[in-house]
């Protein structure tokens, strides 16, 4: 039978392809395996003692069922929490374990939580600190051992023929358009906001991507987790993986990606942009460490693999060439992502068209795409075979999920993929649910060769300068973060006269250069303020300013010491800007940057 809802994914993989490692963790620098078998009696156990510890569906209603809140890393615990929960009838919520105290409080009432699971003592001593401002709450269970908590085992009951006669009557009563999930989303500005998700919402999603996942992966194959789970698309993509029966394996954490890619071998994983940016970082330091022939064949083979198109074949001399750099150079990156990477799935975020060449070029296919939190979350992706692919856009609309462009240009889409509407916010679901039933995304974009989407902007990042002049931030951004001297870069500019940037540079790329150059500096701080490097720096946005008009044009920027992070409170959960909060940090550096132009 085909799964309904989420649940039903583990007796769908139960009975075509029972795996021995459905899910599996490092536990004590072992491998420990969860078999399919294991997972289902594990997830019958919670929701039987989650049940008998008073979490369940009640009335039925979004109001009535319980909430239980999760703030964990990614581990096989998360995942069996999750399917426990949804068997009750109640209705988890995933929190990010990077949020902050305020909001997590605001969440915890918000959704009048009633229990609450963390994976270590840090995160449960950030729960405890506000349980007197947070009453609904009644219980914190742990996955990690900590003294004086209670450990989620602890929940764990006897499976016995009442307890599961009752479970199976609660499950039975559960249907596919009812509400599975509540997913607040931080945003760029304001406190975070619940998005509702339906089982419906999100099988009809997964059944309309499996075809484009089907020539990359089966029950045969393996991948590796590292985006968050408590985002919808790493959540999603664990839900395919189980509906196609591939094993998935928890990276310990984002420090130890490259050993674990390196034990598992996996055919795919997803990812983020920033994170690709860090594996080509690291590769690119490489090459730079390499001395005479070994550093020439390496740079060689870069610019071989920068060139590449895939909308055309280069010739006869470009395929050989580009083959002796697969051979000589470009194994040594597979074997690195572990030797048997097929497909590298991104969103989130543009990636740079560069990185999209050199990855291909080294046959290592990356299929962005492009969705949110409020549509399941995915819109349109690139395929993996060449014909369905276009660098610099996010594919073609899956099946059965219409998108239109409103006259603005904002993207619209429609279908079961949107969500059920934002959690005791009619006013907000009708904001961005016309009463056609369009989803409007705020984003700005266009289709070339009239169906692969293009994301050109943020509706309301678009800013306008004092002489009246519309200016779209991200392509700016995009485009100058190609150069490997650029970490980060936000344009700023709203009703002044030119537009400026805040850049972060990259300084390990920095530090080679100014040693190159013989420039001698005792700190970062005075080599940002080094004449040499301002006069670099002036080089590199002269140069990627030819690709913009006049009122685009970065006329003055600024070099920024301290890199933007989520807890920083600079970026969200999923690495974009928070433009408000950045332009609140740095009002003098901005202020300065115009300071001139205003005697």
């Amino acid at each position: 039978m085909t799964p309904t809802r989420l649940f039903d994914c583990i007796e769908w993989q139960l009975a075509k392809f029972p795996k021995e490692d459905m899910f599996a963790a490092k536990e004590n620098g072992i491998w420990r395996k969860y078999s399919t078998q294991e997972i289902r009696e594990l997830t019958y156990s919670l929701s039987v003692g989650l049940l008998k510890a008073g979490i369940g569906y009640n009335d039925g209603s979004i109001e009535g069922r319980d909430k239980v809140a999760i703030l964990s890393n990614n581990r096989p615990e998360w995942m069996i929490t999750d399917i426990a929960v949804q068997q009750t009838g109640a209705v988890l919520t995933p929190i990010y374990p990077t949020i902050s105290v305020n909001e997590l409080e605001f969440i915890l009432n918000d959704a009048a939580i009633k229990m609450v699971f963390v994976s270590d003592l840090e995160l449960f001593e950030k729960v405890q600190s506000i349980r007197e401002k947070t009453p609904s709450v009644q219980s914190v269970y742990t996955f990690n051992t900590i003294e004086n908590a209670h450990h989620w085992k602890e929940l764990l009951a006897t499976c016995d023929e009442a307890s599961m006669s009752v479970l199976k009557e609660m499950m039975s009563k559960i249907d596919a358009k009812e509400l599975a999930t509540i997913l607040y989303t931080s945003g760029t500005t304001g406190f975070p906001k619940g998005v509702m998700l339906s089982h419906h919402n999100i099988l009809d999603n997964i059944n309309n991507v499996k075809e484009i996942l089907e020539p990359i992966c089966d029950h045969r194959d393996r991948s590796l987790s590292f985006l968050p789970l408590n985002h919808i698309f790493e959540r999603v993509v664990t839900y395919i993986y189980m509906h196609r029966g591939v094993s998935v394996y928890y990276a310990e954490n984002l420090e130890t990606i490259g050993d674990n890619l390196k034990e598992v071998n996996p055919t795919m994983f997803s990812t983020v942009p920033r994170l690709l940016e860090k594996v080509y970082e690291k590769i690119m330091a490489k090459g730079r460490d390499l001395k005479g022939i070994k550093r020439a064949l390496f740079f060689w083979a870069v610019g071989i693999g920068s060139k590449y198109d895939i909308t055309q074949n280069q010739g006869l001399l470009y395929n050989i060439q580009l083959n002796i750099a697969n051979k000589l150079i470009f194994s040594k990156w597979r074997e690195a992502l572990g030797g048997n990477v097929k497909a590298i799935v991104t969103g989130a975020a543009a990636c740079q068209v560069r990185l999209l060449k050199i990855f291909t070029s080294a046959r290592l296919v990356v299929m962005e795409g492009y969705g949110l939190t409020e549509t399941s979350p995915v819109i349109s992706v690139n395929r993996y075979d060449k014909e369905g692919r276009r660098f610099g856009t996010v594919g073609q609309v899956i099946k059965n999920v219409e998108v239109k462009l409103a006259e603005d240009g904002e993207i619209c889409c429609k279908g079961s993929n949107v969500m059920m509407g934002y959690y005791k916010r009619p006013d907000l679901t009708a904001e961005c649910i016309d009463s056609d039933g369009w989803f409007h995304t705020g984003d700005i974009g266009i289709f070339e060769e009239g169906k692969f989407l293009k994301i050109t902007d943020r509706k309301k990042e678009i800013f306008k300068t004092s002489g009246g002049k519309y200016v779209a931030p991200q392509p700016i951004e995009n485009k100058m973060k190609e150069s490997p001297f650029i970490e980060q870069m936000m344009v700023v500019g709203p009703e002044r006269k030119f537009t400026a940037a805040l850049i972060i540079p990259g300084f390990a790329n920095l530090r080679s250069w100014c040693e190159h150059h013989q420039i001698s500096i005792s700190s970062n701080e005075d080599m940002l303020i080094h004449p040499k490097v301002l006069e670099h720096y002036q080089h590199i946005i002269d140069r990627y300013n030819e690709a913009f008009n006049p009122v685009e044009k970065v006329k003055k920027f600024a070099l920024l010491n301290a890199e933007w992070t989520i807890n920083g409170g600079e970026l969200t959960p999923t690495l974009k800007l928070k433009r408000k909060i950045i332009m609140e940090k740095y009002a003098s550096d901005i202020e300065a940057l115009y300071a001139e132009d205003q005697k």
